[in-house]
């Protein structure tokens, strides 16, 4: 069933605010870079292998990663490793 309109509207105007909570934006912070990470680790299996569409796989991975890390950069969630 579809949720009453006002509801909807109401959890539109919430912001999460990472800047108030540090145990929130420890835990964003391992998340995203544990994305990353198995991201990386797919790249490196795509680059060893033969699939037909590696390269296009591999590019798009490299975007998600690019992407996730301007998030931690934005948030001033970076590791040294990242930059």
């Amino acid at each position: 069933m579809d949720k009453p309109p006002h509801i909807c509207a109401e959890r539109s105007e919430r912001t999460v605010k990472l800047d108030h909570h540090d145990s929130v934006r420890d835990h964003v912070h391992q998340q995203v870079s544990s994305e990353v990470e198995r991201l990386e680790r797919r790249i490196e299996t795509l680059r060893l292998t033969k699939a037909p569409h590696a390269a296009i796989m591999i590019s798009t991975y490299e975007r998600m990663i690019d992407r996730k890390k301007g998030f931690l950069q934005t948030w001033n969630l970076k590791e040294d490793r990242f930059y």
